[in-house]
């Protein structure tokens, strides 16, 4: 027979429960990513490797960006509301390398260790940077354009600004070992797209009509690049070497189809589960490295199905 006294016992033992689950949700350590954006497939498998990690270290991560690439501004107000919640760690990836600078010096008063992901900043206040060495990976770029270009002629590129570290270091990369190694062949232009495909289309076919002759263009990152492929596309170009960077669906179907000559990809998997597991260890006060550097691997025709390249493509 079920009692007063009974019914008033099984209400206890549920809201005992129910507390417990609650502090049980409480104590798990909550990690925003603040990221670039959501533009490019490249953002959705870093998100993926941030997942992978929150699941096998029991941690609750969010995962966020402005729309476009170009939104700093946005980027900032989505960078202090994650604060605002006091995280146990944050991991950011910079549009403006200098730009939220002020902000991660409130994260660094309020002891909330910062991991850098992707692009850093100009500041030695994030507890470790997970990324690609991106001027290693653009002098390999500039290494297969001369090759492929027979080491001599007009060169240009397409980058996605020149305010985040990954824009600047590609840029640099890839300009000073033309400079260093090639001295036949000649940068004629170096444009900014903003990470946009069209932008970088446009960019693109004025600088085939400003060089009729030009031997080859390099796009910075997966909106660049498939802007570079859509303006050679759309003129009818023939002729120009084609080197990406990333390695999303349509670059890989430009490199199938012999519209780009190949790219460099990351392993954007890699640098969201690093992201997550130095934070994780940082929000601990466990000691991170520095500098975590996740890999890269240049792929065309040749290679995109072996192994070890096709572990590291996304869709």
């Amino acid at each position: 027979m079920i009692t007063r006294r009974n019914l008033i016992a099984a209400a206890s033992v549920t809201a005992l429960m129910l507390s417990a689950s609650f502090a049980s949700a409480q104590d798990k350590l909550y990690i925003p990513l603040v990221s670039k954006g959501f533009q490019h497939q490249f953002w959705q498998a870093v998100k993926a490797g941030a997942d992978k990690a929150a699941a096998e270290f029991n941690v609750d991560v969010t995962f966020e960006g402005p729309d476009t690439e170009a939104q700093v501004d946005k980027q900032m107000d989505m960078l202090a509301a994650a604060l605002a919640k006091k995280p146990a760690a944050i991991g950011f990836a910079a549009l403006d390398s200098q730009a939220a600078i002020p902000l991660l010096k409130q994260a660094q008063e309020a002891g909330i260790p910062v991991i850098a992901f992707d692009s850093g900043v100009d500041s030695d206040i994030p507890a470790a940077t997970a990324s690609t060495d991106n001027l290693a990976a653009a002098s390999l770029a500039a290494d297969k354009m001369a090759e492929l270009i027979g080491g001599a002629g007009k060169v240009a590129l397409v980058v996605h600004d020149q305010t985040s570290r990954t824009g600047i270091d590609r840029r640099d990369g890839f300009v000073n070992q033309v400079a260093a190694k090639y001295p036949d062949i000649e940068i004629v232009d170096i444009q900014y797209g903003g990470g946009d495909q069209l932008q970088s289309t446009e960019i693109t076919k004025a600088i085939l009509t400003a060089h009729p002759d030009i031997k080859g263009i390099f796009g910075a990152n997966e909106g660049s690049a498939i802007g570079v492929v859509n303006a050679i596309k759309e003129t009818g170009t023939t002729g120009v070497v084609v080197i990406g960077y990333d390695s999303g669906a349509a670059q890989k179907a430009a490199i199938m189809e012999g519209t780009m000559a190949g790219a460099i990809t990351q392993n954007p998997v890699g640098i969201g589960y690093e992201t997550v597991k130095a934070a994780v260890a940082a929000s601990k006060g466990e000691a991170v490295t520095k500098n975590i550097d996740t890999g890269f691997f240049w792929y065309d025709k040749t290679n995109i199905d072996a192994p070890e390249i096709a572990a590291v493509l996304y869709d």
